[in-house]
């Protein structure tokens, strides 16, 4: 079992809180971890997309009631939603006899159903974590596995395959599998092949300002409509929608978010590339570079981090811009693919508009040093570690 940084962060969730919320894309590892936690406290583990297991519950109150004193994980939430309102009632009952925290963990694979379901009947009872998949500092600390794990992508069955060809065909698979299945039990009729195609697109365009009358035309619908599907696509958290950084001066401000396909195995995926020798000749490379280091920055980046870009009308632009809490203050960071790299004259212009703490360039190497007084490279891992830090 590969260590994920959340079975910490659960641990000590459920020691704060009555309900967590386990929230990842599927297949992230949200299962695995909770075995692992079920195993080591010995908790009652209930998969609801198990016909056996729902049926335990047609009774919720009179099911759980003498499972006051242990754990139970309820595995795929989406599938029963009427079970809320039940665990509300039991949460406050255990309250009464002093059973106040570590009653439950709820594993979901979408943000929007979740946070919409637990935030009418769980309010003041629930805890969140986030399982993002594979991140640089859960994979081993060597160029090969980074590589890989870009590549390939966080998803542990993909980044732990027997060969690049598994790992392709394990994410075609996958993509079918939410188009087919997965998208259909969050209640939207869509077309798989027109999401499909909107995804693909959105990885061809990786990064790029969201232009959704652009996506619109090329898919024979609405504008409207294409700004649905990628609300899905962002509540399923399969794409990143990155806001533009708003400040207080005197410039015109590229005001549409970044979308982005969150998992670069999946990016890799859509658009048919297979392996390193493939990705490194394709004109996505760069993008899929930029997008790869955003993910596993915010993954590693400490809660409450608030994420953006900036960019004005006259070129000058940051690609991410972090707003740390405490006195951590502004950071700035460029994203080059390559062994080494400069900033552009862009990020200096940027820089002299926000006046950021500090200010990083991440290269695809491992080596630090200062590139201006006020400017350092770094590589991806290094940068995550040091965001990591407490």
């Amino acid at each position: 079992m590969i260590w994920r940084h959340a079975f910490q962060t659960v641990q000590h969730a459920l020691g704060r809180q009555a309900a967590v919320a386990l929230i990842g894309p599927r297949q992230a590892g949200k299962t695995t971890l909770a075995h692992q936690i079920a195993k080591d406290s010995g908790a009652l583990y209930l998969d609801l997309e198990a016909r056996a297991d729902r049926a335990k519950l047609a009774d919720p109150a009179l099911f759980l009631g003498p499972y006051e004193d242990r754990l139970v994980i309820l595995d795929e939430i989406h599938r029963a939603p009427e079970l809320f309102q039940d665990l509300r009632g039991l949460i406050d009952q255990g309250r009464r006899r002093g059973r106040r925290t570590g009653r439950f963990l709820i594993l979901g694979s979408a943000s929007l159903d979740l946070l919409r379901q637990s935030g009418e009947s769980l309010a003041g009872r629930i805890e969140y974590v986030q399982l993002n998949p594979l991140d640089v500092l859960e994979v081993p600390p060597d160029r090969q596995a980074i590589t890989a794990l870009w590549v390939r992508g966080g998803f542990p069955d993909s980044f732990l395959a027997a060969g690049d060809a598994n790992s392709f065909t394990y994410r075609q698979n996958f993509i079918r599998t939410y188009l087919e299945r997965d998208v259909p039990q969050f209640g939207r009729r869509i077309p798989a092949e027109t999401l499909e195609r909107l995804w693909t697109m959105l990885a061809h365009g990786q990064g790029t300002p969201l232009n959704a009358s652009k996506l619109a035309a090329g898919l024979s619908i609405s504008a409207p409509t294409v700004t649905s599907y990628i609300d899905l696509l962002v509540d399923l958290l399969l794409v990143r929608r990155l806001r533009p950084f708003h400040a207080n001066i005197r410039k015109r401000l590229v005001k549409s978010p970044k979308v982005t396909v969150r998992d670069s195995g999946l990016v890799h995926a859509l658009l048919g590339i297979e392996d390193h020798n493939a990705l490194g000749g394709h004109p996505v490379v760069g993008a899929s570079w930029e997008g790869f280091v955003i993910e596993n920055l915010l993954a590693a980046a400490p809660p409450r981090t608030m994420a953006s870009f900036y960019r004005t009308a006259a070129g000058a632009e940051i690609d991410l811009v972090l707003d740390l809490p405490g006195r951590r203050g502004l950071w700035a960071i460029e994203i080059k693919h390559g062994l080494t790299a400069s900033p552009s004259r862009g990020f200096h212009h940027a820089r002299e508009d926000l006046k950021p703490k500090r200010s990083y360039l991440v290269h695809s190497g491992d080596d630090r040093y200062p590139i201006t007084k006020d400017v350092e490279a770094i590589g991806l891992r290094e940068m995550a570690a040091l965001l990591a830090e407490r």
